[in-house]
Protein backbone atom coordinates (compact mmCIF):
# COMPACT_ATOMS: atom_id res chain seq x y z
CA UNK A 1 0.00 0.00 0.00
CA UNK A 2 1.12 3.24 -0.99
CA UNK A 3 0.43 7.15 0.51
CA UNK A 4 1.15 10.25 -1.76
CA UNK A 5 0.93 12.28 0.87
CA UNK A 6 4.51 12.90 2.73
CA UNK A 7 2.68 15.33 6.08
CA UNK A 8 3.57 13.23 9.19
CA UNK A 9 -0.28 13.90 10.01
CA UNK A 10 -1.73 12.70 7.10
CA UNK A 11 0.30 10.00 7.52
CA UNK A 12 -1.12 9.05 10.78
CA UNK A 13 -4.76 9.67 9.60
CA UNK A 14 -4.23 7.05 6.83
CA UNK A 15 -2.96 4.40 9.49
CA UNK A 16 -6.05 5.15 11.57
CA UNK A 17 -8.24 4.63 8.59
CA UNK A 18 -6.62 1.20 7.96
CA UNK A 19 -6.94 0.75 11.50
CA UNK A 20 -10.63 0.95 11.79
CA UNK A 21 -11.37 -1.10 8.26
CA UNK A 22 -8.89 -3.64 9.60
CA UNK A 23 -10.95 -3.78 12.40
CA UNK A 24 -14.14 -3.96 10.65
CA UNK A 25 -12.72 -6.69 8.41
CA UNK A 26 -11.58 -8.83 11.46
CA UNK A 27 -15.13 -8.87 12.54
CA UNK A 28 -17.23 -9.24 9.52
CA UNK A 29 -14.57 -11.99 8.77
CA UNK A 30 -15.43 -13.64 12.20
CA UNK A 31 -19.30 -13.82 11.19
CA UNK A 32 -19.99 -17.88 10.03
CA UNK A 33 -23.39 -16.68 9.40
CA UNK A 34 -24.96 -13.49 8.21
CA UNK A 35 -28.44 -11.77 7.40
CA UNK A 36 -28.43 -8.82 6.12
CA UNK A 37 -30.80 -5.94 4.47
CA UNK A 38 -29.92 -3.36 2.37
CA UNK A 39 -30.86 -0.17 0.05
CA UNK A 40 -28.32 0.37 -2.68
CA UNK A 41 -28.60 3.34 -5.41
CA UNK A 42 -26.36 3.19 -8.76
CA UNK A 43 -26.15 6.45 -10.71
CA UNK A 44 -26.40 6.43 -14.77
CA UNK A 45 -25.36 9.11 -17.06
CA UNK A 46 -27.43 9.90 -19.74
CA UNK A 47 -26.99 11.09 -23.34
CA UNK A 48 -27.72 14.53 -22.08
CA UNK A 49 -25.56 14.20 -19.11
CA UNK A 50 -27.92 14.09 -16.57
CA UNK A 51 -27.51 12.13 -13.77
CA UNK A 52 -30.62 9.53 -13.07
CA UNK A 53 -30.56 7.07 -9.65
CA UNK A 54 -31.61 3.35 -9.83
CA UNK A 55 -32.62 2.19 -6.32
CA UNK A 56 -32.86 -2.01 -5.58
CA UNK A 57 -33.32 -3.10 -1.99
CA UNK A 58 -32.36 -6.64 -1.20
CA UNK A 59 -31.23 -9.36 1.39
CA UNK A 60 -27.89 -11.43 1.43
CA UNK A 61 -27.76 -14.53 3.47
CA UNK A 62 -24.14 -16.19 3.92
CA UNK A 63 -23.05 -19.07 6.29
CA UNK A 64 -19.66 -19.58 5.74
CA UNK A 65 -17.98 -21.11 4.02
CA UNK A 66 -20.26 -22.25 0.84
CA UNK A 67 -24.12 -20.89 1.20
CA UNK A 68 -25.38 -18.03 -0.08
CA UNK A 69 -28.65 -16.12 -0.86
CA UNK A 70 -29.04 -12.73 -2.50
CA UNK A 71 -31.92 -11.06 -3.56
CA UNK A 72 -32.43 -7.93 -5.37
CA UNK A 73 -35.61 -6.13 -5.85
CA UNK A 74 -35.53 -2.95 -8.32
CA UNK A 75 -38.31 -1.27 -10.67
CA UNK A 76 -36.56 -3.10 -13.73
CA UNK A 77 -35.61 -6.52 -12.12
CA UNK A 78 -36.70 -8.83 -9.25
CA UNK A 79 -33.44 -11.58 -8.61
CA UNK A 80 -32.28 -14.02 -6.92
CA UNK A 81 -29.17 -15.94 -6.37
CA UNK A 82 -29.31 -19.50 -4.11
CA UNK A 83 -26.05 -21.67 -3.67
CA UNK A 84 -26.11 -24.28 -1.39
CA UNK A 85 -22.77 -25.40 -1.90
CA UNK A 86 -22.85 -27.64 -4.85
CA UNK A 87 -25.77 -25.80 -7.40
CA UNK A 88 -25.78 -22.35 -8.05
CA UNK A 89 -30.06 -21.07 -8.92
CA UNK A 90 -30.21 -17.26 -10.51
CA UNK A 91 -33.87 -16.77 -10.49
CA UNK A 92 -35.00 -14.26 -12.69
CA UNK A 93 -38.51 -13.56 -11.02
CA UNK A 94 -40.10 -11.03 -13.33
CA UNK A 95 -39.12 -12.97 -16.34
CA UNK A 96 -40.38 -15.63 -14.85
CA UNK A 97 -37.38 -18.27 -15.72
CA UNK A 98 -34.47 -19.83 -13.41
CA UNK A 99 -30.96 -21.31 -14.53
CA UNK A 100 -29.11 -23.80 -12.33
CA UNK A 101 -25.26 -24.77 -12.53
CA UNK A 102 -23.54 -26.97 -11.17
CA UNK A 103 -20.82 -24.78 -8.86
CA UNK A 104 -19.09 -26.43 -6.34
CA UNK A 105 -16.57 -24.21 -3.98
CA UNK A 106 -17.15 -21.36 -1.19
CA UNK A 107 -19.24 -18.39 -1.55
CA UNK A 108 -16.33 -16.51 -1.94
CA UNK A 109 -15.25 -18.58 -4.87
CA UNK A 110 -18.99 -18.61 -6.46
CA UNK A 111 -18.66 -14.10 -6.29
CA UNK A 112 -15.02 -14.45 -8.50
CA UNK A 113 -16.86 -16.54 -10.97
CA UNK A 114 -19.92 -14.67 -11.19
CA UNK A 115 -18.49 -11.58 -11.85
CA UNK A 116 -15.60 -13.03 -13.97
CA UNK A 117 -17.23 -15.62 -16.36
CA UNK A 118 -21.19 -14.75 -16.50
CA UNK A 119 -20.86 -10.59 -16.16
CA UNK A 120 -22.71 -10.49 -12.79
CA UNK A 121 -21.26 -7.92 -10.69
CA UNK A 122 -22.58 -7.45 -7.05
CA UNK A 123 -20.54 -3.97 -5.94
CA UNK A 124 -20.70 -4.23 -2.19
CA UNK A 125 -20.38 -8.20 -1.95
CA UNK A 126 -16.66 -7.95 -1.00
CA UNK A 127 -17.94 -6.51 2.03
CA UNK A 128 -18.55 -10.19 3.22
CA UNK A 129 -15.55 -11.56 1.78
CA UNK A 130 -12.76 -13.32 4.66
CA UNK A 131 -10.17 -11.42 2.86
CA UNK A 132 -11.88 -7.97 2.80
CA UNK A 133 -9.72 -6.17 4.20
CA UNK A 134 -6.78 -7.17 1.64
CA UNK A 135 -9.18 -7.01 -0.77
CA UNK A 136 -10.47 -3.28 -0.83
CA UNK A 137 -7.18 -1.97 -0.11
CA UNK A 138 -5.63 -3.71 -3.32
CA UNK A 139 -4.53 0.18 -5.41
CA UNK A 140 -5.50 2.60 -2.51
CA UNK A 141 -2.82 5.49 -2.61
CA UNK A 142 -4.46 7.52 0.23
CA UNK A 143 -6.85 6.84 3.01
CA UNK A 144 -8.19 9.11 5.53
CA UNK A 145 -10.52 9.14 8.87
CA UNK A 146 -13.19 12.15 7.65
CA UNK A 147 -14.76 12.12 11.43
CA UNK A 148 -18.18 10.83 12.53
CA UNK A 149 -21.45 10.65 10.88
CA UNK A 150 -25.05 9.44 11.65
CA UNK A 151 -26.52 6.50 9.78
CA UNK A 152 -30.67 5.45 10.77
CA UNK A 153 -29.64 6.42 14.22
CA UNK A 154 -26.40 5.22 14.56
CA UNK A 155 -22.69 6.34 15.32
CA UNK A 156 -20.32 5.64 12.66
CA UNK A 157 -16.54 6.58 11.97
CA UNK A 158 -16.20 7.88 8.51
CA UNK A 159 -13.27 7.06 5.94
CA UNK A 160 -12.21 7.68 2.82
CA UNK A 161 -10.02 6.26 0.51
CA UNK A 162 -8.58 6.71 -2.94
CA UNK A 163 -7.38 4.49 -5.76
CA UNK A 164 -6.34 5.57 -9.17
CA UNK A 165 -9.82 4.50 -10.72
CA UNK A 166 -11.90 5.34 -7.90
CA UNK A 167 -12.37 7.00 -4.94
CA UNK A 168 -14.75 5.37 -2.21
CA UNK A 169 -16.50 6.31 1.18
CA UNK A 170 -17.23 3.82 4.31
CA UNK A 171 -19.07 4.39 7.33
CA UNK A 172 -18.28 2.00 10.19
CA UNK A 173 -20.84 1.92 13.23
CA UNK A 174 -18.27 2.91 16.32
CA UNK A 175 -17.94 0.76 19.33
CA UNK A 176 -17.89 -3.25 19.80
CA UNK A 177 -19.74 -4.16 17.07
CA UNK A 178 -17.72 -2.53 13.60
CA UNK A 179 -20.53 -2.93 11.21
CA UNK A 180 -20.58 -1.95 7.39
CA UNK A 181 -23.26 0.91 7.87
CA UNK A 182 -23.32 2.96 4.37
CA UNK A 183 -20.57 2.68 1.31
CA UNK A 184 -20.23 4.87 -1.40
CA UNK A 185 -18.02 4.05 -4.44
CA UNK A 186 -16.88 6.99 -6.84
CA UNK A 187 -16.41 6.14 -10.92
CA UNK A 188 -13.54 8.93 -11.23
CA UNK A 189 -12.84 7.35 -14.87
CA UNK A 190 -15.91 8.38 -15.85
CA UNK A 191 -17.27 11.36 -17.16
CA UNK A 192 -19.85 13.48 -14.42
CA UNK A 193 -18.28 10.64 -11.73
CA UNK A 194 -21.22 8.43 -11.38
CA UNK A 195 -21.34 6.96 -7.90
CA UNK A 196 -22.64 3.44 -6.35
CA UNK A 197 -24.14 3.53 -2.29
CA UNK A 198 -24.73 0.83 -0.55
CA UNK A 199 -26.71 1.34 2.55
CA UNK A 200 -27.06 -1.84 5.14
CA UNK A 201 -30.23 -1.44 6.73
CA UNK A 202 -30.24 -4.52 9.22
CA UNK A 203 -27.32 -6.61 10.15
CA UNK A 204 -28.33 -10.04 11.70
CA UNK A 205 -25.93 -13.50 12.62
CA UNK A 206 -28.80 -15.71 12.72
CA UNK A 207 -30.00 -17.82 9.40
CA UNK A 208 -32.56 -20.01 9.27
CA UNK A 209 -31.68 -23.61 8.56
CA UNK A 210 -33.46 -23.90 5.39
CA UNK A 211 -32.53 -20.70 3.94
CA UNK A 212 -30.49 -22.33 0.88
CA UNK A 213 -32.91 -24.96 -0.20
CA UNK A 214 -34.19 -23.70 -3.70
CA UNK A 215 -38.24 -24.55 -4.68
CA UNK A 216 -38.89 -23.40 -8.10
CA UNK A 217 -42.01 -21.75 -8.92
CA UNK A 218 -43.78 -24.18 -10.83
CA UNK A 219 -44.71 -22.11 -13.41
CA UNK A 220 -41.11 -20.69 -13.92
CA UNK A 221 -39.14 -22.38 -16.98
CA UNK A 222 -35.83 -23.81 -16.38
CA UNK A 223 -33.28 -22.50 -19.11
CA UNK A 224 -29.90 -22.33 -20.03
CA UNK A 225 -27.55 -19.68 -18.03
CA UNK A 226 -27.12 -18.29 -20.81
CA UNK A 227 -30.44 -17.92 -21.80
CA UNK A 228 -31.35 -15.88 -19.13
CA UNK A 229 -32.62 -12.34 -20.39
CA UNK A 230 -30.14 -9.01 -18.92
CA UNK A 231 -30.39 -9.16 -14.92
CA UNK A 232 -28.78 -6.23 -14.12
CA UNK A 233 -30.46 -3.40 -12.13
CA UNK A 234 -30.67 -0.55 -14.42
CA UNK A 235 -32.24 -0.86 -18.10
CA UNK A 236 -30.59 -2.43 -21.21
CA UNK A 237 -28.41 0.02 -23.29
CA UNK A 238 -27.40 2.23 -19.73
CA UNK A 239 -23.78 1.26 -19.73
CA UNK A 240 -22.46 4.46 -17.99
CA UNK A 241 -22.50 3.49 -14.08
CA UNK A 242 -20.69 3.94 -10.71
CA UNK A 243 -20.47 0.43 -9.57
CA UNK A 244 -17.29 -0.39 -10.49
CA UNK A 245 -14.52 -0.73 -7.67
Amino acid sequence: MMTVSLNPAANAQNGDAEKLLKGMADYVSSQKTLAVTYDSDIEVIMSKLQKIQFTSSGQVQLSRPDKLRATRTGGYRDVEIVFDGKMLTVNNKDGKDYAQIEAAGTAEELIDVLREKHGVVAPGADLLLTNVFNVMMTDVIEAAVIGKGVIDGVECDHLAFRSVETDWQIWIESGAKPIPRKYVITSKGIGEAPQYTLRIKEWKTDVAADAFAFKADPSFKKIALGDLSDIDEVPQGTTKTGDKK
